[in-house]
């Protein structure tokens, strides 16, 4: 990999799970995924079955309703090597609440399945430093950037400094810490409609948070959370940018994105 300061080896297969809103409103996120892994060395499949993870079922109480898509999720990617997304939420679904809703429909098969599959369903950043073993990614993108860290990558997932190690090995970034990073934007899903008013309250301390730092992109692995960012940071015509870390990534100095 041209300008990468990480040796060659065997890259394995790699599935990528899109997310529904991901393809619905931001699909350029998974395409970044795809260009940043090929680049890299890896063969990544597009399974075509994959729907929603249940995720927006569970979080509201329709767990009878999120089962089904909680077998649909294991039919399609069960015999994947690896499952790659770019959403922390989503992952952080399958992995922590996909063998709860097993486990109340009384399917113990499918709750076995889900144990054995939810291991390799892996947030982007858990994909390239703990199984390709990458932090340089061969990436250039010269602009200010601050990073954000979503809770459930952050809290659910434990991804910790795997997301700033890879932005940080990135050529001509200008990257400055977030104030308060690890304080939660607001959005949460349902929780952004259901408690509008904390949920702006929050936004509005993380867009002030954004700001001082004089960045000119937030970056994050969650779509979801920086639209909520971004909405608040467009409404105060901040100027400032929301730019998903996939994409960040996948940049180089000959295909800038």
């Amino acid at each position: 990999m041209t300008g990468s300061a990480e040796p060659w080896v065997a890259r394995p297969t790699v599935a990528l799970f899109a997310t529904c809103f991901n393809d619905t409103m931001w699909p350029q996120a998974p395409r970044a995924v795809v260009t940043l892994l090929e680049r890299l060395g890896c063969r990544v499949v597009f399974p075509r079955e994959q729907t929603c993870c249940g995720q927006m079922f569970t979080n509201t109480g329709y767990a009878d309703e999120a089962t089904p898509l909680v077998r649909r999720f294991v039919d399609v990617f069960a015999g994947a090597d690896h499952v790659v997304s770019p959403s922390g939420s989503c992952v952080g679904s399958v992995r922590e609440q996909h063998a709860v809703l097993a486990r109340r429909a009384g399917d113990a098969g499918l709750e076995r399945e889900v144990r054995s599959l939810a291991p390799r369903v892996l947030e982007l950043s858990e994909l390239l430093v703990d199984v390709l073993g990458v932090t340089d990614v061969g990436a250039y993108y010269p602009h200010r950037v601050t990073y954000h860290p979503t809770c459930h990558s952050l809290r659910m997932l434990g991804v910790g400094d795997k997301p700033l190690r890879l932005l940080r090995a990135v050529r001509g970034i200008d990257l400055v810490d977030l104030p308060s990073a690890q304080e939660c934007c607001g959005f949460g899903g349902t929780f952004a409609m259901k408690n509008a008013d904390t949920s702006i309250a929050m936004g509005a301390d993380k867009a002030r948070h954004v700001r001082e730092t004089g960045a000119e992109v937030v970056v994050a692995g969650d779509n979801s959370c920086l639209a909520h960012i971004g909405g608040v940071l467009d409404r105060q015509r901040s100027g400032v940018r929301t730019v998903h870390l996939a994409q960040v990534l996948a940049s180089t100095q000959e295909v800038p994105s």
